[in-house]
């Protein structure tokens, strides 16, 4: 039974559904989730959980996200990005100091207003079902943060060299639009913009380094062999080692255990003695609690 994290480096054109779907016939595999959506258009790292590392994805999405963008100056379209219908182009006279100039306003929390074409739900209706059916609802904003947000110097490798484009790279939090921002930022410069390129480049601490294509996983002899270790996850906690049978049984058992020797509060991923991860579990004083589990039961 096939168990752990796949890295993926999504294809453009593909959705993050269509990667899952694929997956599950390659590793004949039903329980299988990824970590955070990709746009069609957009390439690059998608953490796909399978088998019991499934109970792993929402700790995935909580992660820091880090992508390379193109802005594309002039363009504004109905989905913020060259896949929508343009809807305005404007003259451009923009120098790579004036776009420097209003770059220190997207860095930090910022509020975003969600796009019309994405999933998030009003009343029950997707955002994107509203819009296709020509409705346009008041959306409130949203805190994001933006953790860094640098102008390159040249296009990143495999992105097209287009007029009046210019390319970033960004880390934010969860929840952010990066097509959002590309469209705010052109707001902000008087001519409007979109993003005509994404890659993502890291999901927590899962890179580009570490995944693999749906080439690869479709043509290896084994392809479970391919994937990492649910506790690769949560590979910035430290590690608790629970050293008596008697504080294994409680931990799977569910159960609250009192720590002779505590190692400081905090989160901690927790072993049992032949060093089999067991949870993500946190310590609070001598107490530990699990917050989730993940041993085969």
């Amino acid at each position: 039974m096939a168990n752990g994290v796949l890295i993926i480096d999504k294809p453009q054109e593909w959705t993050s559904m269509d990667v899952c779907a694929k997956l599950r016939g390659v590793l004949r595999e039903k329980r299988i989730g990824h970590g955070g959506t990709l746009d069609p258009m957009a390439t690059g790292v998608l953490p796909v959980f399978v088998g019991r590392a499934t109970r792993a994805v929402e700790f995935a999405v909580e992660g820091e996200k880090e992508y390379l963008a193109a802005l594309k100056l002039g363009v504004i379209t109905n989905t913020q990005d060259t896949t929508g219908q343009v809807m305005e182009e404007r003259p451009v006279s923009v120098d790579r100091a004036a776009l420097e100039g209003v770059l220190d306003r997207f860095r930090g929390e910022i509020q975003q207003i969600p796009p019309m074409y994405s999933a998030i739900k009003v009343k029950g209706k997707k955002l994107y079902e509203l819009a296709r059916s020509g409705k346009e609802v008041e959306r409130a904003p949203r805190a994001v943060t933006i953790h860094r947000l640098e102008l390159l110097t040249q296009p990143p490798e495999g992105f097209p060299e287009e007029e009046h484009t210019w390319y970033l790279r960004v880390v934010c939090s969860k929840g952010t639009y990066v097509r959002t921002l590309c469209h705010d930022i052109g707001e902000a410069l008087g001519c409007g913009g979109c993003m005509s390129a994404l890659r993502r480049t890291r999901v927590g601490d899962y890179t580009l380094e570490g995944a693999v294509t749906l080439e690869e996983v479709q043509e290896a002899p084994e392809p479970a062999a391919l994937l990492m270790p649910v506790d690769s996850c949560f590979a910035g906690r430290p590690v608790l080692l629970l050293k008596s049978a008697q504080a294994e049984r409680k931990v799977r058992n569910g159960m609250a255990l009192t720590l002779p020797a505590p190692p400081g509060d905090g989160e901690y991923r927790v072993y049992g003695a032949d060093k089999t991860f067991l949870a993500l579990s946190r310590v609070e004083g001598n107490r530990l609690t699990t917050i989730k589990s993940f041993f085969e039961v």
